[in-house]
């Protein structure tokens, strides 16, 4: 039998987290970076004692905001392309439970984050305690549950020897690339400071060897055979080609078969904008290029992609009859979706093995993808330098497509890392930005969800130090949850928050205003008497006022000479900014022959509507079934 050593549950847990590390083709990387957390009475005492004891090297992070707390730690490990996680820890009851959303973040977009959350007493001798539910028919049901619907996995520690079984699995879950996502382990508050004699070997330093999936022999035949019979591919460029450093094996498929892709918000800057065979983004969201030649294609080759509605307009896009799907996916789950043939292995070393297979087939697409190329640059370089009429206080404003250019192509670093997640920002920024540095480009869409992009900046500043970090971040998301600024200012890890301005949740708005509803519930605006609806005036707010509060420095811009001064004053600081840039309400960019399912009344007393809904029963007949 081997030595013990008596410890905490909570120490033990710090101890094993602090000497977990992974091997990546030959590269041995520390896997937990440290532990973002917000204290309560429910963790101060137990896990917290073990990390004032400073007894690790894991760094703590004291956040503001318990889903603010997990958005940074999956902007950081997204940013280090899942190579390096952190921990998340809260109380019990309302601080666990902030964090769900986040979980669900990492588990949608498969990023890896451990989640701590604290949970009521296992002994049950106190009981309630303050802050604990419950359910009467259920006793063993709390807070913690909820994490079970949006984790990888999911445990909970009801006696200090469980941690050991928990841990391996946790980790056996967080190091997999086709199963990662968000990981809870439940840590009731009694157990987290109670002893027991923990092996020195599980305390140990542990590797975690991340292995690619070869190909078999059978797979690239089978998938050889798809694209040789094909006369019109194209490959959608996915995140998993991004976590697998495909883009070079990628380009080089391209390039032999002369086969354009098109890429997903995850796939986004694996491959600079300027490669020939790069159409920009797909699907809704996508250019007017890659939508044109997905509807002709005769063969999708999913690359590393989940395949989301977004991406494949609902299952409308590929409107080829005789379209086929090549599933390339580590994730086996993804690589069968749309009926497609399985290749469930490694993105990048499936690439380099079809590459060498190709021989002198090249596809018969010819010219028409630098025509698709050529017509898409033109169409960005119009919106880029898009004008928008005055506000109604007469006052100049930017178009949001016009913003955008001013950073991509003048005021930004090369290198900078632009940060997004929700709103009518991504829809562009995949459309239109022109990506020069791969690895980048820094969006989370699998969930879209609003509030991720302050708190994300944080993790991506904490990944990447010499880098400058922007958010681009619309006045709905920033007011959702920006309370990270506060965290970035009092860790120094400058960002840099780039506010564009509309009056509203926008985004929805045109959403609805496309299905026929009239203006309702998403513009800023005071309510009218008259009528009871939000339909007075609109409020103002001062943005860079309210970064200023948070201690940023607070700039304004309203045209592109203030953009430029701003950028350049924003640059040139030491400490974290806030941009308010005041942007016309309906200026983003359009969709490109596109088209998206959603849920239109069927009677209505509006005729706008009804008619909404006859279009979307006659488009729906046109998607793919499964």
């Amino acid at each position: 039998m081997g030595k013990t050593i008596r410890l905490t549950m909570s120490q033990a847990a710090l101890r094993f987290l602090d000497n977990q590390y992974i091997e990546v083709d030959g590269k041995e990387i520390k896997f937990v970076h440290g532990v973002f957390g917000i204290f309560g009475h429910g963790v101060v005492v137990g896990l917290g004692e073990a990390l004032a004891a400073g007894d690790t090297s894991l760094r703590f992070y004291q956040a503001k905001n318990e889903q603010g707390a997990g958005h940074a730690a999956i902007g950081f490990a997204k940013q280090n392309n899942r190579r390096q996680i952190m921990a998340v820890c809260s109380s019990i009851g309302p601080g666990a439970l902030n964090m769900v959303t986040a979980a669900g973040t990492a588990t949608a977009n498969h990023i890896p984050a451990l989640f701590l959350p604290s949970d009521t007493f296992a002994c049950r001798q106190p009981d309630p305690v303050l802050q604990q539910i419950e359910i009467p028919a259920d006793y063993s049901n709390t807070a913690s549950d909820a994490f079970r619907a949006v984790s990888r996995y999911w445990d909970r520690v009801q006696r200090p020897e469980q941690l050991m079984t928990a841990f391996i699995n946790a980790f056996r879950v967080l190091t997999d690339p086709a199963e990662t996502g968000a990981v809870t382990v439940s840590l009731p508050q009694d157990v987290q400071g109670e002893a027991y004699d923990y092996p020195e070997e599980f305390l140990a330093k542990r590797v975690h060897h991340i292995e690619r999936r070869i190909p078999t022999k059978g797979q690239i035949e089978r998938a050889l055979a798809m694209i040789k019979a094909a006369k019109k591919p194209l490959v959608i460029c996915g995140g998993g080609v991004r976590y697998s450093d495909a883009g070079a094996a990628l380009e080089q498929f391209c390039a032999a078969g002369k086969i354009p892709f098109a890429e997903t918000q995850g796939g986004k800057g694996t491959i600079l904008w300027d490669n020939p065979y790069n159409l920009s983004g797909i699907g809704v969201t996508g250019s007017l290029g890659a939508n044109k030649l997905a509807k002709e294609a005769d063969l999708i080759i999913a690359a590393g992609t989940r395949l989301g509605d977004f991406t494949t307009c609902s299952k409308w896009l590929f409107q080829n009859p005789a379209c086929r799907i090549l599933g390339i996916n580590a994730a086996s789950f993804d690589a069968y979706k749309m009926n497609g043939e399985p290749v469930i292995a490694d993105a990048k070393l499936t690439l380099e093995a079809l590459t060498q297979a190709l021989g002198g087939y090249t596809s018969s697409w010819g010219g028409k993808i630098q025509e698709a190329r050529d017509e898409w640059k033109a169409e960005v370089d119009r919106l880029y330098s898009e004008d928008c009429p005055p506000g109604a206080d007469g006052r100049p404003l930017l178009s949001q497509a016009r913003v955008l250019g001013e950073l991509n192509e003048r005021l930004l670093p090369k290198d900078a890392v632009t940060v997004s997640g929700s709103g009518s920002i991504p829809s562009d920024m995949q459309r239109v930005w022109r990506t020069r540095t791969p690895g980048v480009y820094h969006m989370e869409y699998a969930f879209s969800c609003m509030g991720y992009e302050v708190a994300a900046a944080l993790g991506v500043k904490i990944a990447c130090p010499g880098k400058e970090v922007v958010a681009i971040i619309g006045d709905g998301a920033y007011t959702m949850l920006h309370t990270e600024l506060l965290t970035a200012v009092q860790e120094g890890k400058k960002i840099i928050l780039v506010v564009l301005d509309n009056a509203g949740f926008h985004c929805i708005d045109n959403l609805q205003n496309s299905q026929g509803i009239t203006h309702f519930g998403n513009e800023w605006k005071t309510r009218d008497e008259k009528s009871g609806l939000l339909a007075g005036a609109s409020v103002q707010v001062d943005y860079a006022k309210n970064g200023e509060s948070w201690g940023a420095l607070g700039l304004r811009a309203r045209t592109p000479e203030e953009l430029a001064a701003a950028v350049k004053e924003a640059l040139a600081s030491a400490r974290s900014v806030v941009i308010d840039v005041k942007v016309g309400a309906k200026t983003m960019t359009g969709g490109y022959e596109s088209w998206w399912r959603v849920g239109t009344a069927q009677v209505s007393k509006n005729p706008d509507v009804e008619k909404a809904a006859r279009a979307m029963t006659e488009e729906t007949a046109r998607a793919r079934k499964f």
